[in-house]
């Protein structure tokens, strides 16, 4: 993996974005001894990766959050210390932030401070979803975000799943779909993550290449 020190995490509602940055941060975990991540997801309300403090803290991830837990505010407070998250080089350090334009003017608030380091800003895509299914849809969001946030996306993530339902019909179709997305923008496409079940029968050469495996660490066993 040669992505930046710092990560930024990034994609439309129900993408699987913070189970993405969740199950990077722990992957990172791996490679890097200081580790962190930060959730500035203020726009879902549902599996945030805060929610997973204990288990961060049991393998020796930060977890930095949002000081307001209101999910009414629109632009709650963030983390004091999100400025040595961005510019502390010792730290390995990922941002999960949400994919609408609310979600993207969080980052705008510190375009300036994180163009001033190297950065990455992964977008992760599920084409199973109504306004990501095609090239348009994924491309409009894309735009959208980099002209909010003021930075630019520099790598795709073809995370398109149904959960544990996920064939390997899905995760081609996503693929082919980030494809076509990566010829249009010319950003390259990073990692296709796929559940580890799934990723077993998967013979395309071009996804296994870029095979990140996934653990549904923001789902508890009783959820579908």
């Amino acid at each position: 993996m040669h992505d930046k020190r710092l990560v930024i995490v990034i994609g439309h509602y129900g993408s699987g974005k913070t189970e993405f940055a969740v199950n990077y941060a722990v992957k990172m975990k791996e490679i890097y001894e200081n580790v962190s991540i930060a959730d500035l997801d203020i726009v879902n309300p549902y599996f945030r990766s805060r929610e997973k403090r204990d288990f961060f803290e049991k393998i020796g991830i930060k977890l930095f959050d949002s000081s307001i837990r209101n999910t009414a505010v629109d632009l709650p407070a963030l983390p004091a210390e999100l400025m040595g998250v961005i510019e502390n080089q010792e730290v390995k350090s990922i941002l999960d932030v949400g994919g609408d334009p609310v979600g993207a003017r969080v980052l705008a608030r510190y375009a300036d401070q994180i163009k001033k380091v190297d950065y990455d800003m992964l977008y992760v895509i599920n084409g199973n979803r109504p306004s990501t299914s095609t090239v348009e849809g994924v491309l409009k969001y894309l735009r959208m975000i980099e002209a909010t946030s003021r930075l630019k996306i520099t790598g795709l993530v073809n995370n398109t799943h149904m959960l544990k339902d996920t064939k390997v019909e899905d995760v081609e179709f996503g693929h082919e779909l980030t494809k076509k997305v990566s010829w249009e923008t010319d950003i390259p496409i990073r990692y296709e993550a796929v559940i580890k079940e799934t990723a077993e029968k998967i013979k395309n050469q071009e996804i296994l290449e870029k095979l990140f495996l996934i653990n549904l660490y923001m789902r508890e066993e009783w959820m579908s």
